[in-house]
C-alpha cells in the first residue's frame, strides 16, 4: 500500500461526509425532490472516485470525472428546481441566442417582439432576397 493511501482515504471520507450533509441540507432548503437520494449520489460518486484513485490503475481524468459526476448532476437538478416555474415544451428552447427571457415571457409582459417565426411582412433573410442588378442588367446570383 502506498504511503499516501491512509491520508487520502481519511480526507476523502471526511469530505464525503461533509458533502453528504451539505447536499442534503441544500436540497431540503431549495426544494429539490428526493434530497436523500441526491446526497447519496454526490457523496457516493466521490467515494467511488477515491476508491478508484487508491486501489485501481484507472487514468486520473476518469477518476476525477467519476468523483465529480454526482455533484455535477445535482447542480443541474438544483438549477432546474430553482428556475423551472413553467412546464417544459418539447422541441422548443427556452431562450434564443442572445436573449435574456423567452418569447413567451416577453408576450406576457406586454413588450413583445415578433418571435423568430413571426417576422413582419416584407422581412426577408439574405438568402431569400432577389439578386440585385447593376445598371439595369440582369446579374446571375453568384451562389
Amino acid at each position: 500500500m502506498a504511503p499516501y493511501a491512509l491520508p487520502v482515504g481519511i480526507v476523502g471520507t471526511l469530505v464525503s461526509v461533509v458533502l453528504f450533509a451539505y447536499t442534503r441540507y441544500d436540497a431540503d432548503r431549495v426544494g429539490v425532490s428526493r434530497p436523500l437520494l441526491w446526497a447519496l449520489a454526490t457523496s457516493g460518486t466521490l467515494v467511488a472516485g477515491v476508491v478508484m484513485y487508491l486501489f485501481t490503475s484507472a487514468p486520473l481524468p476518469g477518476v476525477i470525472m467519476t468523483a465529480n459526476t454526482g455533484t455535477v448532476l445535482y447542480g443541474f437538478e438544483r438549477e432546474l428546481t430553482r428556475r423551472d416555474d413553467q412546464p417544459a415544451e418539447p422541441g422548443q428552447l427556452p431562450f434564443s441566442p442572445g436573449e435574456t427571457e423567452s418569447a413567451d415571457d416577453k408576450q406576457t409582459s406586454g413588450d413583445a417582439e415578433p418571435a423568430s417565426g413571426d417576422e413582419p411582412a416584407g422581412t426577408q433573410f439574405p438568402s431569400q432576397r432577389p439578386a440585385e442588378s447593376t445598371d439595369g442588367e440582369d446579374v446571375a446570383d453568384p451562389r
